[in-house]
């Protein structure tokens, strides 16, 4: 898993009053302004998909158009039966739909000074991998942002003033990743459309997963509320890095955050692409508000 106790992937910010309550199931608690926008590219709006009634209660979450743009590809996925085969399919479409080993033919001149034809959603992962405040993982959050419409809140500092030296270099960083690169963001949206694909045929009765999260404190990210038994409503970032192994939470924090997690709020995990992120139990996690039980060991 990602460095979870690491500050460019948690909230150090002014909070907000906390609730306390003994039911938290009665709070009906909206999703804070200034952590969403009004407009994105799928097919529910940002404060409905970011909220704690959508954590629960999911439907399906679809970027727009690109199942149909796509449906080639999951014609072809839909004939193959074993993981391994069909995401060898998904990466040689990759690389057929992109070009990726044909830069000059998108338009990416040779012998350049700045080599931009490796800059894919492979290396956007394992940049995630490598740090959640790096320009890779910046062009991620830029991208989730636009997509489903949920502002990043921390990337080396907290983003909440959107005239802020912090705000200002993430957009810096974000533009440095994605400039001059092969339909980068729209490469990203068919790799969530895929992995959604992949885990409603692995998981077809089911909705959530329990992921695990390593923190050193709660009140390192924005708590709306909670409750007298370690239960907590809090605000993610617009993504996150999650485990689907306890122990390896462990590695990370003092307490581990344990949280059911929809489906469809899963943009990536670790076993969807061989030799990628192999060995991390990594899952990354479209943010909002959850619902989370914090655990000491």
């Amino acid at each position: 898993m990602g460095p979870s106790n690491n500050p460019g992937d948690e909230m150090r910010q002014s909070r907000t009053a906390c609730e306390v309550s003994d039911n938290l199931e009665r709070l009906s608690l909206p999703l804070p302004r200034g952590s969403w926008q009004l407009f994105n590219h799928c097919n529910l709006t940002a404060d409905v998909l970011g909220s704690v009634a959508y954590q629960k209660h999911p439907v399906p979450l679809e970027l727009m158009g690109i199942r149909q743009v796509h449906h080639h590809l999951f014609t072809r996925l839909d004939q193959l039966k074993k993981p391994k085969d069909r995401a060898e399919q998904f990466m040689d479409y990759m690389v057929v739909s992109f070009r990726l080993n044909a830069p000059q033919a998108v338009g990416l001149t040779e012998g350049s000074r700045r080599k931009r034809d490796k800059m894919d959603y492979q290396r956007i992962l394992r940049g995630w991998l490598f740090t959640p405040d790096g320009r890779e993982s910046a062009a991620l959050k830029g991208w989730a942002a636009s997509r489903f419409g949920l502002l990043p809140r921390y990337h080396n500092g907290p983003l909440d003033d959107r005239e802020g030296e912090a705000y200002q270099h993430f957009l810096a960083m974000q533009s440095a990743a994605i400039y001059n690169t092969n339909a980068l963001e729209h490469q990203l949206d068919v790799l969530y459309t895929y992995c959604q694909y992949e885990l409603h045929r692995r998981h077809s009765n089911r909705t959530h997963l329990l992921l695990y999260r390593g923190v050193n404190e709660i009140d390192q990210y924005q708590v709306l509320a909670r409750d007298r038994q370690r239960r907590a409503i809090v605000l993610l970032n617009n993504l996150n890095s999650f485990t689907e192994n306890r122990d390896r939470a462990e590695e990370f924090g003092d307490y581990i955050m344990e949280v059911q997690v929809p489906l469809a709020k899963i943009f990536f995990f670790c076993r969807l692409l061989p030799r990628l992120l192999q060995g991390e139990d990594e899952v990354i996690v479209i943010g909002g508000l959850y619902d989370v039980q914090l655990a000491i060991f």
